[in-house]
């Protein structure tokens, strides 16, 4: 019992240093993504922390089977490398009594992870394609940041914005520039004010300025000044969202709508609580190391076994999203077989000396050949 205590103990604590760690290079790696987009014009710079804060929330069963595996698998690795295990083994237990304290570590673990798989991340990923759409949907003005060059929509004009009012209706030394197949058109204006008609299309009205048309190359341009030039915006605003992906789906609607792609997707989301549970199970056995050994090969294998349960997984959900693959199949193949691997390595670590006889090793025979004739 006092084992099993100290156990858990430790686990916990290395999953929490393993946790922060992974979260804390991950979540770097959506800000930096996220800012990146917003610097383009491509989400709403206001949004950032939010989709940051969303994104993250996807990214959490990923992070926690993670952490539950490196976690497992060092502390295992740890008890081998300052010789507890061999003071665990000698009074006659197994590395099975293991299994125990690390199902009763990973159990709430794997139950977090189910909550996020099927409730959570589906919908953060909703609200991340709403918040989009929504930024999709605005018209080009309203998109734009003050000093930095954005397209429109219709990739057919260029906007530039020195200044925008806190209000965002009114904006400031704009400069236009609008290519069509005949001409081009190139508008500066002292300001410009936001005017939404009856029927809820939108304007820019941009007054005191200069319009510039004519053929790039040509010296025959026109020079028109103007005290009101109004252009018509893009987009209306609060247009209808479009149809959201599949895996931003409920669960419950996956289950419901029953085609394959639903079906690949609700096969992910119920294999990463099973993920969670095969490989805390598997990072038993592969603790084992040599004492004279160092751990840092034990953790490269762990990222390879990680990354090639995962790959495994995403191409057992294309094949049934293709249709080439039952759902009831794909569900428990991949983890079957993971979980065969742990039984074969934990009947090799407790019952087994060897993976195969001394008799079919050379260096048997080496030494028989070597012994004295009676």
């Amino acid at each position: 019992m006092i084992f099993k205590r100290a156990a858990i103990a430790e686990l916990t604590n290395t999953a929490g240093a393993v946790f922060t760690v992974l979260f804390s290079i991950a979540f770097s790696v959506v800000l930096v993504r996220i800012l990146g987009e917003a610097a383009g014009g491509n989400i709403d710079s206001q949004a950032v922390f939010s989709l940051v804060a969303l994104t993250a929330l996807t990214h959490l069963p990923t992070i926690l089977t993670l952490t539950v595996f490196i976690a497992v698998l060092m502390t295992i690795t740890r008890s081998f490398r300052d010789h507890e295990m061999v003071v665990w083994l000698t009074t006659g237990q197994s590395l099975l009594t293991w299994i125990g304290p690390v199902l009763r570590f990973a159990g709430p673990v794997i139950v977090v992870n189910a909550v996020l798989a099927l409730v959570v991340s589906p919908w953060a990923n909703e609200q991340i394609t709403a918040s989009k759409k929504r930024f999709e949907s605005r018209d080009d003005v309203s998109k734009i940041a003050p000093g930095r060059f954005a397209e429109s929509a219709s990739a057919g004009r260029v906007f530039f914005v020195e200044s925008v009012d806190l209000d965002g209706a009114r904006v400031h030394n704009v400069f236009v520039s609008q290519t069509r197949p005949d001409r081009e058109n190139i508008i500066v204006a002292a300001q410009g004010v936001v005017q939404a008609q009856d029927d809820g299309q939108r304007y820019l009205v941009l007054e005191q300025g200069r319009r510039y048309e004519g053929l790039p190359g040509q010296a025959q341009y026109r020079l028109m000044d103007f005290e009101r030039y109004a252009i018509r915006l893009d987009a209306k605003p609060h247009e209808p969202l479009a149809q959201t992906r599949t895996r931003d789906h409920p669960t419950a609607q996956l289950w419901q709508e029953r085609s394959t792609w639903s079906m690949a997707e609700l096969l992910w989301r119920l294999g990463l609580p099973a993920v969670t549970l095969t490989l805390a199970l598997l990072a038993i056995p592969l603790g084992y190391i040599n004492p004279r050994v160092g751990r840092s090969s034990n953790l490269i294998i762990a990222i390879l076994v990680f990354m090639t349960y995962n790959s495994t997984q995403s191409v057992v959900q294309t094949k049934v999203q293709q249709g080439t693959l039952s759902f009831g199949v794909g569900l428990w193949l991949v983890h079957a077989a993971v979980l065969l691997i742990a039984a074969v390595l934990f009947v090799r670590r407790v019952y087994m000396q060897r993976w195969f006889p001394a008799w079919l090793s050379w260096h048997y025979w080496l030494g028989r050949d070597k012994r004295p004739s009676a």
